[in-house]
């Protein structure tokens, strides 16, 4: 083992709960040098059956103890009366029932950053509804998005846990910034985030088409991505075509831009369409015939090479790019994890050699991640705990209560485009963070990728500051070098060697101020065999696994398909790989979220001047880290049934008398809230079902009976009685996720925000995803090209003059 003094060394965490969001958090954590100590249950957690708890455990210290006991309870208390951050994902309650608290601890320990983890928000009718990520996508409509993915009627089950993950880095964000705020004021206090709130943020722009179509019904309507002979309508399909190659793997290209889409178009031997009058506007036809023909084309000549010969020629040119659909731990073999050592191989006493990522952020220069520590046996740390915890010293209590946000006077220059990185930032603009964002004159490319002006890139743009600088020009990088000596942190999201390029590398803007937070988040890498390769988020999407992961067994993948069988699966791989609401950008984003505030509290912590990566790669490994891990004997992790209703009869889809619900009672406890309030169906009294070994033996049979059952009553009715009941039961909603939050159920559950924009008048957008007991936030609008360039300017000390002399010149936006 090597001693972990990273950057958040001398840090103690408490963690209890049995979900992934909690423990995801706890495992960052201590990759980054903080002590974590794991209190479980007796008999241990059941994260313990899990496959991937060999990783989520790593570097962590274990302790059993039985909260409903005096003595362990008062244990419990003494170590956290000791502790910095205490990080709760429990049954909602359970923790305040027990003593142990938000309220009760942060009253002992002032200082405790104390953060809570549940499913729903509190105050809303599901806030006693357990941490299960198929719970909050079935209510929210998340799984109605997936519908595509099968043939038969009604939402379709999502395995990847959106927000689960989701939620772990809105946690992160509030533990993060609320120990960023103690430095100033000295005092803790209670986060609290929901995965509701972690995954309405993983949309880039959905949202914001629902705000407009129903703002403008008579301007604007949401389109069919095909046509009444199931051809796809927009561009975009054949700019991300996926195709089968010769040797029958399936591949997801990434051409959005047009320049990259003509490489493509020339790599295909189809470049001559440009020069045809009859093909001149390709990718774009009117005409259904024209684009299945343009389709055919494209897939028969992506057809004709093998696997390993596509990769061959990607290397003949860097601007045509594909990725393979992967599955399962492929993505560890994948050229870029390897080449930045993001993986990881660590010796388990009991499991032998496991091989899994390694830290999410990639830490440059500075205090490195570190992860080299087996998984703890239970309680094999109880008795120095226990000792530590019976001498604990309580803190005294605190003198004052400052208000304010906790990353007030944090400024923050972002050097990118597009959603996967910059979302980053904007998180930290609903903390209190400045973002200043020098924006190209012609704006950020996201600003344009929905048809009305703006849509794009209005979520994205919450909260910043816009400059309108030309940085390839020497005067527009002395404006960069200039916003860089005030700033605090530094976000860029170039291609590999881009920031080199243009003299935006950590090296140089180190050098300008030492005291930065440098972070590179791209789409792969800073360098390496992908480092400029294009990453959008359906490439991640394929690459890393995702797409696979929800496809289950739904799409074939073998050489000898037909033409139509091609083209079947292809949309299949679509739908399960291209869902607007749930995509690796949103996922990465909130990766990048946190690398930049991990970066704050490394300064904080005395290590200015640091150097950081994160990618989407990275990050989506961690997303999937229950499957993203190999040993030997390790077990497979649920699969979705062949139709998507979810992976057993007691956690999955049910029709209704009317519309859906999804059912989540999987453990024993659970099974009898169920029976209990199912009474007078007899389920409780049928042998087949007496114990879990019965119940998974005849799991059919139980599928069966729950079926008959819910199909009795209405979805709402169900959702009702069994909320009462405590059981884990929502409806299903029917509607796409954007216009559930945007409903009844976000304003009910207090996720919305009101906002008027320049260009869009008033609207609601979502919230800020983290909500603290003392600290306030802001719910900013997004900003308009240059719309902050003159202020910006003038605060550097440039005067009217040479602002105008700038414009004239070309280096600013007018």
């Amino acid at each position: 083992m090597t001693e972990n003094t990273g950057i958040l060394g001398g840090l103690t965490v408490i963690e209890m709960g049995d979900t992934m969001s909690g423990t995801v958090v706890g495992q960052l954590l201590a990759d980054y040098g903080a002590e974590v100590i794991f209190i479980e249950p007796p008999g241990g957690s059941p994260l313990r059956r899990q496959p991937a708890f060999p990783a989520w455990g790593r570097g962590k210290r274990s302790i059993e103890l039985d909260l409903k006991n005096d003595n362990d309870r008062a244990t419990a208390v003494g170590l956290m009366s000791g502790a910095d951050i205490v990080v709760e994902s429990l049954r909602p309650n359970l923790a305040s029932r027990l003593g142990v608290g938000p309220e009760a601890m942060t009253a002992i320990n002032p200082r405790l950053v104390y953060c809570s983890i549940t499913a729903f928000p509190k105050g809303s009718k599901y806030e006693r509804l357990q941490c299960y990520d198929a719970l909050v996508m079935a209510r929210v409509g998340g799984f109605q998005a997936f519908a595509p993915t099968t043939d038969r009627e009604g939402p379709a089950y999502a395995s990847v846990p959106y927000a689960s993950f989701g939620a772990a880095q809105t946690a992160l964000h509030g533990i993060l910034a609320a120990l960023h705020e103690r430095e100033r004021s000295g005092q803790g206090q209670v986060v609290r985030t929901t995965l509701m709130q972690a995954v309405a943020s993983i949309d880039p722009w959905n949202w914001m088409l629902t705000v407009l179509t129903t703002k403008f019904p008579e301007a604007l309507s949401a389109g069919s991505m095909f046509d009444e002979n199931g051809v796809p309508v927009s561009p975009f399909t054949f700019m991300l075509i996926i195709a089968l190659t010769k040797d029958g793997r399936w591949l997801q290209f990434s051409q959005v831009q047009p320049h990259l889409y003509r490489a493509l178009m020339r790599m295909l031997d189809l470049e001559w369409m440009y020069d045809d009058p009859e093909w001149a506007t390709v990718p774009a036809f009117e005409d259904s015939a024209k684009r299945r023909e343009l389709w055919e084309l494209m897939l028969s000549a992506v057809k004709s090479h093998t696997l390993a010969e596509w990769q061959e020629m990607f290397e003949s040119d860097h601007n045509v790019w594909a990725e393979l659909f992967r599955t399962h731990t492929e993505l560890l073999d994948h050229p870029q994890m390897l080449h930045d050592e993001r993986v990881v191989v660590i010796e388990d006493p009991d499991l032998g050699t496991v091989r899994q990522p390694g830290p999410m952020v990639k830490v440059l220069q500075g205090p490195p991640g570190v992860a080299d520590t087996p998984a703890p046996r239970l309680d094999v740390d109880g008795a120095d705990l226990r000792a530590r915890a019976a001498t604990s010293v309580y803190p005294p209590a605190a003198a004052w209560t400052p208000k304010g946000r906790p990353l007030d006077g944090i400024t923050v220059l972002e050097l990118g485009t597009f959603y996967a990185g910059p979302f980053g930032s904007t998180v930290l603009t609903d903390l209190g963070a400045r973002v200043i964002k020098a924006e190209e004159i012609a704006g950020d490319p996201m600003r344009t990728m929905l048809p009305f002006p703006e849509a794009g890139g209005a979520r994205v743009l919450q909260g910043k500051e816009s400059v309108a600088v030309d940085i390839s020009t020497e005067e527009g990088r002395e404006i960069v070098y200039a916003i860089a000596r005030k700033a605090d942190i530094v976000l860029q999201t170039f291609r590999a060697g881009a920031a080199e390029r243009l003299g935006f590398d950590a090296e140089t803007m180190l050098r300008i101020n030492p005291d930065l937070v440098y972070v590179n988040a791209p789409g792969y890498g800073k360098d390496g065999p992908c480092g400029d390769r294009p990453a959008y988020a359906p490439t991640i999407g394929a690459g890393s696994g995702v797409a696979m992961r929800n496809a289950g067994r739904t799409v074939e993948e073998r050489a000898d398909l037909t033409m139509e069988e091609i083209k079947v699966n292809s949309l299949r791989l679509m739908a399960n790989n291209n869902v607007a609401f749930a995509q690796t950008d949103g996922l990465s984003a909130l990766g990048a979220g946190t690398a930049l505030l991990l970066g704050l509290t490394a300064r904080d912590r005395g290590h200015g001047g640091i150097s950081m990566l994160t990618s989407m790669l990275s990050t989506v490994a961690h997303t999937l880290s229950e499957d993203m891990i190999e040993y030997a004997g390790r077990g497979p992790i649920p699969a979705a049934d062949d139709l998507k209703f979810g992976v057993g009869p007691l956690f999955r889809l049910y029709k209704a008398s009317e519309g859906w619900v999804f059912l989540a009672a999987p453990t024993d406890k659970e099974w009898a809230l169920l029976t209990a309030a199912l009474a007078d169906t007899g389920l409780a009294a049928d042998e087949r079902f007496a114990d879990a070994d019965g119940r998974d033996a005849n799991a059919d049979e139980l599928a069966e009976a729950l079926g008959a059952i819910f199909a009795t009553r209405p979805a709402a009715d169900w959702e009702a009685d069994m909320l009462v009941a405590g059981v884990g039961l929502v409806q299903a909603a029917e509607e796409m996720p954007e216009v559930a939050f945007l409903g009844p159920l976000g304003h009910e559950c207090g996720i919305l925000a009101p906002i008027n924009h320049p260009t869009f008048d008033e609207f609601y957008r979502l919230a800020p995803m983290v909500e603290f007991s003392r600290s306030e936030t802001v719910a900013g609008r997004g900003c308009l090209i240059g719309e902050f360039t003159d202020a910006v300017l003038t605060e550097l000390g440039y005067n009217a003059e040479r602002i105008a002399e700038l414009k004239d010149k070309g280096v600013l936006g007018r």
